[in-house]
């Protein structure tokens, strides 16, 4: 689980819920026409936007920025290493025999010891980087339409309450609660699309990033090990995807 998302949702609604009721009562920012408009005219979009598999698939995309486990470069650099001294030691065909977990760099060892040519893997392996983006693309931009889509249909859902309010000017003291459940559409959109859709988005594109440098690096690595090159260059070549901070250290020390 990615504790920095619950942290952020957690605080968010404290500091929401908290103010309200520093206020007044949580109740008069409860109104059910003012939800309706939001939240229907929000899913109406974007069904209208996308297709339907796509949107089936947004419940998956919400579930990714709560629970994903990201793989540590250099965790995977030294497996990399590692892999490449047996392939020094022994050969690359050995690779093959080597239990690997990670899926993507599984495949490239296999497409190594099947003594694929470098220029062949490095497509192939290629191929499924652009396919995942564009995958991660598509459930950002969903993300991203909903946190646009929100403050547009609250103004939309404020706009019919004041028409509503201006039809029934005869009693001036309705004018002020007529106003304030108006003005809750607003507070609905900019809610969803604040604290749920746009930071949603955001950490959806960090973690597409992270999952893109993590499959170069071992886009590098293996093409090295084909090369036949020094396991220790295989290293230093990788490290130059971290920051100097996050280097290992025994480069630091070098």
């Amino acid at each position: 689980m990615d504790i920095a998302t619950v942290i952020g949702m957690v605080t968010a609604t404290v500091a929401i819920i908290g103010s309200i009721l520093a206020g007044g009562s949580l109740l008069i920012f409860v109104d059910v026409p003012s939800v309706l408009v939001v939240g229907l005219g929000v899913i109406g979009a974007t069904f209208i936007k996308w297709p339907m598999e796509k949107v089936t698939s947004l419940v998956t995309v919400f579930m990714k920025s709560l629970f994903f486990t990201p793989a540590d470069p250099k965790v995977m650099i030294e497996e990399i290493q590692k892999l490449a001294e047996t392939a020094r030691r022994e050969s690359v065909f050995a690779l093959e025999k080597v239990p690997i977990e990670d899926a993507f760099l599984k495949k490239a060892v296999t497409l190594a010891a099947d003594n694929r040519p470098p220029e062949v893997i490095q497509a192939i392996l290629q191929l499924e980087i652009d396919a995942m983006e564009d995958r991660h693309k598509s459930g950002v931009a969903i993300m991203s339409g909903i946190g646009a889509d929100g403050p547009a249909f609250g103004m939309i859902g404020t706009l019919i309450g004041l028409v509503q309010m201006l039809q029934n000017l005869s009693d001036p003291s309705a004018i002020g609660p007529a106003m304030a459940v108006a003005l809750l559409t607003t507070f609905y959109g900019a809610v969803l699309a604040n604290a749920i859709a746009l930071p949603i988005s955001s950490k959806l594109g960090f973690r597409s990033k992270m999952e893109s440098t993590k499959m170069n690096i071992i886009v590098a690595g293996v093409l090295g090990i084909v090369a036949g090159e020094n396991p220790r260059v295989i290293r230093e070549k990788l490290d130059s995807f971290l920051a100097p901070g996050d280097r290992l250290v025994e480069d630091k020390e070098g």
